[in-house]
């Protein structure tokens, strides 16, 4: 199973007289970055929060949108501060005495005062709330997973073509690798017959140099490497089993194929393998580009 890094997810719970809506969103990242935003009452979810939604990512910057309504008539109440308005009464009578004032306080001026009357939210029931709120998390977090998952697929199946066009330069490289040695051969014996005219050619000082350019233009290493790479970037895919994600393994895998078409490419003399090198390299580009989306 290949997961891209992208992806969405939203969930609407109501239980009793709460609602909870999670939504989910992420975006490529080397590492987990889960940023929440939440009802500041759920701080203390936090932790447990985190914990439940990485049972459905392993990579990514993940950002998570957390709302709630509560639409009990419990959830705050008006609190009566006796103590507080005692003291305003105390140090209105004396304020009345030190002037010579009448003592003419009323209950709708005394109401006014800060403190005397707050408003004051019932405590949470956190096992009920949180029973609710992980409802919509593993909610959210399937139908997270669900479209990265789908999102997966498609970069798997073109990343496969595109393995498959990249061994098909490789093998042509390979087929094409030892005519150029013949085509050099033969090149060079013309020139050594045109300039010892009738003499005889030393055959042993003509192989000599053959395999000089031989060993200069030998790509067999290069091309067993990469032949084991794509087939390794094939298998990744098609396994997808890594429990902390293949996107990391098939990063380092393209930067192995980079550099090994680049010595390839360094090494050629002839325009037709150039040609297929540079193709190789675009398409390992092509692969690097989007493998960067891959879980």
């Amino acid at each position: 199973m290949v997961c891209s890094m992208t992806g969405f997810g939203r969930s609407e719970v109501t239980e009793g007289q709460r609602k909870y809506i999670v939504e989910l969103k992420s975006v490529n990242n080397r590492y987990l970055d889960i940023n929440i935003k939440m009802p500041k009452k759920f701080n203390a979810f936090e932790s447990a929060i985190r914990s439940e939604l990485k049972g459905y990512m392993k990579r990514g910057k993940v950002d998570v949108f957390i709302s709630y309504e509560d639409f009990s008539e419990s959830d705050s109440r008006v609190k009566y501060n006796k103590a507080i308005a005692e003291e305003y009464v105390t140090y209105l009578k004396e304020m009345a005495s030190d002037f010579g004032l009448d003592q003419d306080i009323k209950i709708s001026f005394l109401s006014r005062f800060p403190e005397v009357f707050t408003m004051e939210e019932e405590e949470l029931d956190e096992e009920e709330v949180w029973a609710g709120l992980k409802k919509a998390l593993n909610e959210a977090g399937q139908k997270f997973l669900d479209s990265r998952i789908k999102e997966g697929e498609f970069l798997c199946n073109d990343l496969t073509s595109k393995l498959d066009g990249m061994r098909e330069n490789v093998e042509y490289i390979s087929e094409r690798s030892p005519e150029i040695i013949k085509e050099y051969k033969s090149k060079l014996r013309e020139k050594i017959s045109d300039l010892l005219e009738d003499k005889q050619i030393d055959e042993n000082r003509l192989a000599m140099e053959v395999t000089i350019f031989a060993d200069k233009v030998c790509v067999d290493e290069e091309i067993t490497r990469l032949r084991s790479h794509i087939g390794a970037t094939k298998d990744t895919l098609l396994s997808g089993d890594d429990k902390d994600g293949i996107g990391r393994k098939l990063d380092f895998l393209a930067q192995e194929m980079n550099r090994e078409a680049n010595t390839i490419l360094s090494k050629s003399t002839d325009l037709k393998i150039s040609d297929r090198g540079i193709a190789l390299k675009t398409d390992i580009e092509k692969v690097r580009e989007q493998i960067q989306n891959i879980e």
